[in-house]
């Protein structure tokens, strides 16, 4: 029988402890022994709560207990995670994580500390709760070289687009509706500026390409500035805007960003709506995967942590490789990538096309019945330069989102 220890009994942890305790036959089978959580580190009490019987306060008591072979830790942050997980990795206790911080922070770091006392670092959770990515990436695309990675990353922001596309409302009515749901924090900044896609997509870039990404150093916008006329020049592109995770390589440099985006109703992601994540890879010879599901949430997150645990305890002082180095990999200036861009222009068309024409051609014209005063032209392909240095002369210009 394997021993474990949950770090944190919040939303996630108290998830942790349910999976283990109401599936404990099903996980048995496939960790080929039984389960059984331990000990629960909390600094709170849960009166009448059957953890209650496994609680402790002090991480020490886990740390210096032999029979605990894997820590599970849900509690996020950077403090006291990172000085917790080194500190039982170093013990030789596995450790599985959901807290995308710390995996974003400190992976490599984390991933080399087990491998040097032969035991794992695993981190499912971390990235599109409980859709299977980061475990596919590590064992089912080994003979693959990944050249994309592209994906809707958070959920909270993927909903309040998804609701205003639908309903027509203002970014602020559908981050409110957001809240009331539990689908958005009281302080939604992470989420809405495109902090927490950031982080994911770094992990997911350093595991593609082998080197530590961080996500200070991913172009991000967020969703703030999208609004309600944006989606009537979406339906008149029969397209949808989605705020996009991407990483790729092109000719051996190395890009990441996150930003909203129009995609047309043949891409892979147009119908990932609602809380829902969608994650596409692209490698150069399986050619294009995607995975859906849900991308948040107690139980499917919980899910994704268990999986670790079970691959934890099916592999008792063995290291699973994770090819992620603790060297920079240097990401390319993003303002030389391309793309093409809506742009949308306060006047005439009439009057402005001539100058539209010189900016911007070969270009297309859209106009919306239901907005005067205004069109939407839609560029060539340019760079980021490029189109920066256009729309410095080009007067009137409301808003632009680019074409994924």
């Amino acid at each position: 029988m394997s021993k474990v220890a949950i770090l944190g009994y919040g939303t996630v942890g108290s998830g942790i402890y349910d999976v283990l305790t109401t599936n404990s036959d099903e996980i048995a089978k496939n960790a080929g022994e039984p389960v059984e959580v331990k000990y629960v580190l909390d600094l709170r009490e849960f009166p009448g709560d059957p953890v209650g019987e496994v609680l402790v306060h002090d991480f020490d008591v886990i740390l210096h207990d032999p029979e605990v072979s894997v820590v599970a830790e849900a509690m996020g942050g950077l403090k006291p995670a990172y000085s917790f997980a080194k500190a039982a990795l170093e013990a030789g206790k596995s450790y599985c994580t959901s807290n995308k911080e710390l995996v974003e922070a400190y992976g490599a770091d984390l991933i080399a500390t087990a491998a040097a006392h032969n035991c794992n670092f695993l981190f499912e959770a971390s990235v599109g709760g409980g859709i299977p990515i980061i475990r596919p990436m590590r064992e089912s695309l080994t003979s693959d070289r990944i050249l994309a990675i592209t994906g809707i990353l958070n959920g909270t922001t993927n909903y309040i687009l998804t609701n205003m596309a639908s309903g027509k409302k203002e970014f602020g009515e559908a981050l409110a509706e957001a809240q009331q749901l539990g689908y958005a924090e009281r302080d939604p900044s992470a989420d809405i500026a495109g902090g927490d896609a950031s982080r994911k997509i770094a992990i997911l870039a350093s595991l593609a390409f082998g080197k530590d990404v961080h996500f200070t150093e991913v172009y991000t916008e967020g969703i703030e500035n999208i609004h309600p006329e944006d989606f009537l020049y979406a339906k008149k592109l029969g397209m949808a805007i989605k705020l996009l995770s991407d990483t790729r390589t092109i000719r051996q440099h190395y890009y990441a960003c996150v930003a909203p985006m129009l995609v047309d109703m043949n891409h892979p992601l147009y119908a990932v709506n609602s809380v829902y994540n969608g994650i596409m890879v692209q490698g150069n010879k399986v050619g294009l995967l995607m995975f859906f599901g849900s991308g948040a949430g107690k139980l499917p997150t919980a899910s994704a942590v268990v999986s670790d645990i079970v691959e934890a305890v099916k592999n008792p002082g063995r290291h699973l490789p994770v090819h992620w180095s603790e060297e920079k990999l240097e990401l390319s200036d993003f303002k030389t990538s391309v793309k093409r861009f809506l742009v949308r222009v306060s006047g005439s068309l009439e009057e402005k096309k001539e100058l539209c024409e010189r900016l911007f051609a070969p270009c297309k014209y859209l106009e919306v019945e239901e907005l005067t005063g205004e069109f939407g032209v839609l560029t060539r392909t340019m760079s980021e330069t490029e189109f920066e240095e256009a729309a410095a002369q080009m007067p009137g210009l409301i808003t632009r989102i680019r074409l994924a």
